[in-house]
Order: C-alpha cells, then sequence, then structure tokens
C-alpha cells in the first residue's frame, strides 16, 4: 500500500519500518492551518488503526526556518467565538491523536517551535532539535492560554514552576535551555538533528515492536499513577510480551549469537 497524500503533510517512507512525516507549509512557517489539524489527525489515527509496518515516526518541518510557528492567526482572524471553538475541538483531536499513537514518535526540531508547534513537539515521545531552534508558549499575548496540552505536558517534562514561568511570561527560550529544563533531549547542528532522530528511530524500529509498544504505555500511563498502580499496570504490559513469537526469537537469537529477527508477533 503507498502512503497516503494530504494536502499540508509531506510523508516519506525512510525504511520499511520508519515512517517521516513533515509539516509541509514552510511558506509560513509550518503553521497549522484547520486544513493541517485534520490532516494529521488523519495520519495518526490511521496509523494507530494500520501501522502499515511502520515501527518509529519522526516529525519535523519542511525548510529550515521553522517546525512550525503555531497556530494559523490569519486565518483566525475573522472568526467566531463560534467557529474559533468549532476549528479548536480538531486540534484537540489532532494532538490526542498524535499523544494516543503507539508507534513511538520523535520530534526533530529543525526551526522556530512556538506556541501550538511546542506543544506539538510536547506532545511526541522526546525531542531532539537543532542548536539554532527557539522554543515558546507565546498564547497568553493574544488572551488566550495553551489549548494542546502545554499546559500539561510542559509541567510534566519540566516541573510546574518552570512550566509556569514558561507559559505565564510568554518568553522564547533557547535550544539549550530547553535541554537543561528537560523538554529536549538531544542538541544537533541545524543539518544534523534530521539524520540524528532518523537514526534513533531506526535503532527502536530494529527492537521488538511489541515490547517497544508496550513500554512507552507502560511508562506513559504510569505517569498518570501512583507507584503502587503503576507497578500493576507494568506487570500487564510485561504479560502481553511473554507469549508473543518476538520474546522467543529474541531469546533464541541471544543464544545463538546473532541479530534477531522481529515479526510483531
Amino acid at each position: 500500500m503507498g502512503l497516503r497524500e494530504f494536502e499540508t503533510l509531506k510523508l516519506e517512507q525512510i525504511t520499511d519500518e520508519v515512517l517521516l512525516v513533515l509539516l509541509n507549509r514552510p511558506e509560513v512557517s509550518n503553521a497549522f492551518n484547520t486544513q493541517m489539524a485534520k490532516d494529521l489527525v488523519e495520519c495518526f489515527e490511521n496509523l494507530s488503526l494500520n501501522s502499515e509496518g511502520n515501527r518509529a515516526i519522526v516529525l519535523s518541518g519542511a525548510g529550515d526556518k521553522a517546525f512550525c510557528a503555531g497556530g494559523d492567526l490569519k486565518e483566525r482572524k475573522s472568526m467566531s467565538d463560534e467557529d474559533w471553538g468549532l476549528q479548536h475541538l480538531i486540534f484537540e483531536r489532532m494532538i490526542r491523536a498524535v499523544m494516543d499513537c503507539p508507534i513511538p514518535i520523535i520530534a526533530a526540531v529543525n526551526g522556530a517551535a512556538y506556541a501550538g508547534g511546542c506543544e506539538l513537539a510536547a506532545a511526541t515521545d522526546f525531542i531532539y532539535a537543532s542548536d539554532s531552534s527557539r522554543f515558546a508558549q507565546t498564547e497568553a499575548r493574544i488572551g488566550i492560554i495553551p489549548g494542546a496540552g502545554g499546559t500539561q505536558n510542559l509541567a510534566r517534562a519540566m516541573g510546574e514552576r518552570r512550566a509556569k514561568e514558561i507559559i505565564l511570561s510568554a518568553k522564547p527560550f533557547s535550544a539549550q535551555q530547553a535541554k537543561d529544563w528537560r523538554l529536549v533531549n538531544e542538541i544537533y547542528p541545524q543539518n544534523e538533528v534530521l539524520s540524528a532522530a532518523l537514526e534513533m528511530a531506526q535503532i527502536i524500529a530494529n527492537n521488538a515492536p511489541i515490547a517497544v509498544r508496550q513500554a512507552k504505555q507502560a511508562i506513559h500511563k504510569g505517569m498518570q499513577m501512583s507507584v503502587s498502580d503503576g507497578l500493576s499496570f507494568e506487570i500487564e504490559a510485561y504479560n502481553r510480551t511473554v507469549p508473543t513469537e518476538d520474546r522467543r526469537e529474541g531469546v533464541l537469537a541471544f543464544n545463538e549469537k546473532r541479530q534477531p529477527v522481529f515479526k510483531g508477533q
């Protein structure tokens, strides 16, 4: 099956197991309008239902100027309160589609990640950023607050006090600050960040896909629970890996001193 085509996204199959998803509106710094939100919903909801063999995803922005500048305010300029609310329902579904996708997602932030763009990056599993990247939650400057997970995902990554400073001040911060504050995992030169993210995606894709997905779920869901409940959830996730062919193949390959061939079964 060929890759789906989208008006505002560009999909590229890097290897059989690694998919690159590019936000593709470089003329407006990849700001997301209603169509991009719809495209992201369709893209990630479809991948949740049918991975089509993909075991890791890299999300980045087209061009070398921006990852995503947030919501397209030109489109929103003349919206009524009702239209604004209806559009935001799509944005809410978009961020949930990204966060709920069982396939690991790495954000390769290659430029500005402002407002909803910062929230979109924070909704992925982890972030690699270029050294020239800038981040910001600028919503308070236009009379709203982050509404695509920013108040939740930033606080969980950075801690409550740092998230309050960033969101209440709306001040931009650098890639190095983002790394120091635990939002970003690693920083690379501009021309290396995408390849670094794709390399890590392939490393993840080489591991047993059922185990990877169960581990992702156990970590994310466990963070919302008490330690006791998290341990119980972890064992449920662990037990789902025991009867798999991949578990048997992994142990056999170790004993035969060869690379395992995982089939996701």
